[in-house]
């Protein structure tokens, strides 16, 4: 690449946030010169991991080379970026070079901070200690389930947030359950989630009904409890309490969800605001200091949930504020903290948490947001999956709106046992 290439946007990161970003600017504006600067070769669909992790999807159907999706016109920097330079308009890049640009847009995702529990480096893919976090091991997550034996001790756990994808600590649980009642072994096992938070989820009205699915299984729920090492060899996980106090735990099988953060480069650069995080105002995905850069998805600052659905209502808010700045117009305040949650409660059956800033329930469809239906079983399976590749990923940008003037009813309850799901997919030769 040559020193001091310029472009008119600069993206940072080929994952959803930077393809969906591009791909919208190319059908906005074609005349733009936009480039991505992304090292991987290849791009995964994650929020199928979970399906994944449990045998109900294929891992090779989550993948794409990161070649496939770049948009056309769309320069693609294989490289990485190293420091910014924010006065300057330029992004220096782990090969040295320099790039400049008019605008930058900044989602480089979350970094998988795997050092952050001692011993689990060591333990991880083998012994039982498996994560729906990394396709390196999400299969072998679904091994460990297989394997569970009578008796067995089986630990999900849940750092403490933000993290990508939230529900997806307690998603793999209720499936692991499902898995052995639907064997006809429910009861089996000693099954246990421990999550760092005070709560299982952080909207109170979707929390209620999600209590009662942890209950239904008969899961061990432990709150405000974080896993801090991890002793491969003895089979012993340690967690320490709100309160500094330890407790060692056997398991037979360990699901463990990493601690995330920003990226380094992200967190020591001058873009980086409390926490590590991209200072940007929340409705606008503006920088608080430079007017020039954008930043969405995972790495912002903004206080919603980092999902995948975030990022479809972000992107459009994004593209659309660089148009007006290049148009001399003003900003607009269009993002309000969307995030969806599909929370796979069993094998068969999906309970869809939507909501914005605020913890305010949003649902999309006309149906009782807090109820297990069949219907998002089929949307996270086929529909989501279709979606992403083929729509969010290619630019498009209309959905469906969500309710913000829905009204919880609470006199509505929670879903029902389920007495009969879906056999988990035969898992295919990769």
């Amino acid at each position: 690449m040559e020193q001091n290439k310029h472009h008119q946007v600069v993206i940072i990161g080929g994952g959803t946030a930077g393809i969906t970003v591009a791909s919208s600017i190319r059908r906005h504006a074609k005349y733009l010169n936009v480039a991505i600067i992304e090292p991987a070769d290849n791009h995964y669909y994650q929020p199928a991991f979970t399906l994944v992790g449990a045998g109900a999807y294929n891992l090779e159907k989550t993948k794409r080379s990161e070649k496939s999706l770049i948009p056309p016109g769309v320069s693609w920097i294989k490289d990485a970026a190293k420091s910014f330079d924010p006065e300057g308009n330029s992004v220096v890049l782990s090969s040295g070079d320099t790039v400049t640009y008019d605008y930058l847009v900044v989602c480089p995702g979350l970094a998988l901070e795997w050092d952050g529990v001692e011993g689990l480096k060591d333990a991880l893919g083998k012994d039982g200690v498996c994560s729906n976090y990394s396709p390196d091991y999400v299969e072998y997550t679904w091994d460990c389930i297989q394997n569970l034996k009578k008796g067995s001790q089986a630990l999900f756990t849940q750092p403490p947030m933000p993290i990508k994808c939230p529900g997806a600590p307690q998603k793999i649980a209720y499936l692991a359950a499902d898995y052995l009642r639907k064997k006809g072994r429910a009861g089996d096992c000693d099954l246990h989630f421990l999550t760092q938070a005070p709560a299982i989820f952080g909207v109170p009205y979707f929390a209620r009904a999600l209590e009662k699915v942890m209950s239904r299984y008969g899961i061990n729920t432990h709150y405000q409890t974080n896993l801090v090492s991890i002793n491969g060899a003895a089979k012993k996980a340690t967690f320490e309490d709100s309160e500094g106090k330890r407790q060692v735990l056997d398991y037979d099988m360990l699901h463990v969800t990493p601690p995330q953060g920003a990226p380094d480069f992200i967190k020591d650069s001058p873009l980086a605001g409390e926490g590590g995080w991209i200072s940007v105002d929340k409705n606008s995905l503006q920088h608080t200091k430079y007017a020039n850069i954008f930043s969405l998805g995972d790495v912002c600052s903004t206080p919603n949930s980092k999902t995948a659905a975030a990022i479809r209502k972000q992107s459009p808010v994004v593209v659309r504020n660089i148009l007006n700045m290049i148009a001399g117009k003003a900003l607009e305040e269009g993002y309000d903290g969307y995030a969806s949650c599909p929370l796979t409660t069993s094998y068969g059956k999906v309970l869809l948490a939507e909501f914005i800033y605020g913890g305010k329930v949003t649902p999309t469809l006309p149906l009782t947001p807090n109820r297990e239906l069949a219907v998002y079983w089929w949307v996270k399976v086929t529909g989501l999956p279709l979606m992403y590749w083929h729509y969010m990923l290619k630019g498009y940008e209309w959905f469906f709106g969500h309710n913000v003037d829905y009204v919880e009813d609470k006199s509505q309850p929670a879903s029902e046992p389920v007495e009969k799901t879906e056999e988990p997919e035969k898992k295919k030769a990769a």
